[in-house]
């Protein structure tokens, strides 16, 4: 038996695809794709793999075609139909691809889509925000809960309201449009089932090692800033990179929240101090940390509804620490942990916590001296030391 798993493009088929189709003596797919290309044909309806394969072994001999919405190769059902047919006996599998919904949308735009960052949002969760954050276009396959709408909303709440949006509908079809504005304007329309997204790279500063100076964030009296160097030595401890997901705990000005953002996936950040939060949105924004959420809340109460961490840094703990260091490895029995500490109480307080059979602990004091002019001299002057106490799960 020969069985054909055919990319079926935007309304358009491949030659060779469509003699595939012709000389098929079954057609199995999706009821929207059999009533397009299965007529006068035998055909079976069937999308998952179970379904597919109790088709073909029904059918027995001959020769089959599965037919694959788009491209065979992108975001298709190619991925878990392979290897399932792959080991079915006395069965030869060939893959035919197709024109892609990236494809005719970049070719609509008559833009080159070579750059674009490529996500699927069809049926399963995907972060808008995050994906425009990592330097280039993002293009979104859409259905179900997160249509363009949605993660239009998604962009908006983060601050990207005036970002540069495209969306492309009903590819293929007799209802083909194609609509440009920003994630503002598009978060409260209504847009066909089968519409593709693209939102333009959200503006960032260049990247550059962590550790930013203190004058490029916003601050006031009175609420507290992890300062440039030990903000870059706590970061190199949490070793934070791209698809991470972070905590920042007692988040202050924000400015380790906003250097984790530039790091990683997505960061949460959680203040009590409602003015506090306020300036951590201003330096998000100063800093184009869009993929910094913002969490009015105490912890450890307020974790309880964040995604699981992969790093976390508790900048302050309002005289909860032993709850919210006890919170975190319930989160992630792995995640890594530093806290930084100003007193020596604090100090003992997270080593007794943390050194557990579950936690590699180690603890280092770091002491800055800045210089400062008097007259035509320079002096030093010597900055409260900072402990910073870092553990990882096992």
């Amino acid at each position: 038996m020969t069985v054909t798993l055919v990319g079926c493009g935007c309304g358009s088929l491949t030659r060779e695809a469509q003699e595939s189709l012709e000389s098929a003596e079954l057609l199995i797919g999706a009821d929207r794709l059999l009533r397009q290309y299965g007529k006068g044909k035998k055909t079976a309806a069937a999308v998952t793999p179970e379904a597919v394969l109790g088709a073909i072994r029904a059918e027995g001999s001959g020769s089959v075609c599965i037919l694959l919405s788009g491209d065979s190769g992108f975001y298709s059902g190619m991925r878990r139909l392979a290897p399932i047919l792959e080991k079915e006996a006395e069965t030869e599998l060939r893959v035919l691809p197709g024109i892609s919904s990236v494809q005719a949308f970049a070719a609509r735009l008559r833009r080159p889509w070579q750059d674009w960052e490529l996500c699927s949002a069809h049926g399963t969760d995907c972060d808008a925000v995050a994906a425009v954050c990592k330097g280039k276009p993002a293009f979104f396959l859409t259905g179900g809960r997160q249509g363009p709408a949605q993660l239009c909303r998604e962009l908006a709440d983060a601050g990207l309201d005036t970002l540069p949006v495209s969306v492309g509908e009903n590819f293929g079809t007799g209802e083909e449009r194609i609509l440009t504005g920003t994630a503002g304007a598009f978060a409260t329309r209504d847009f066909a089932p089968l519409s593709v997204l693209l939102a333009e790279a959200a503006p960032r500063p260049e990247n550059r090692t962590p550790g930013l100076p203190d004058e490029s964030f916003l601050r006031e009296d009175k609420i507290p800033m992890t300062k440039q160097e030990v903000r870059a030595a706590a970061l190199a401890k949490l070793g934070v990179g791209p698809e991470d997901v972070c905590w920042d705990i007692g988040a202050g000005t924000g400015s380790v929240a906003v250097e984790l953002a530039l790091q990683g996936r997505a960061v949460y950040a959680v203040e009590k101090n409602s003015r506090a939060l306020e300036l951590a949105g201003e330096n998000r924004r100063k800093h184009g940390a869009w993929n910094l959420r913002l969490v009015h809340g105490r912890a450890p109460e307020a974790l309880a509804a964040l995604p699981k961490p992969d790093a976390v840094f508790v900048g302050g703990s309002g005289g909860a620490l032993r709850e919210i260091l006890g919170a975190l490895p319930a989160a992630n029995p792995q995640v890594r942990i530093c806290v930084a500490a100003v007193t020596l109480e604090t100090v003992h307080e997270t080593l007794e916590i943390l050194r557990n059979p579950g936690f590699e602990t180690e603890i280092c004091q770091i002491a800055v001296s800045r210089g400062r002019m008097a007259g035509d001299r320079t002096l030093m002057a010597a900055q409260n030391p900072v402990w910073l106490i870092s553990g990882r799960g096992k």
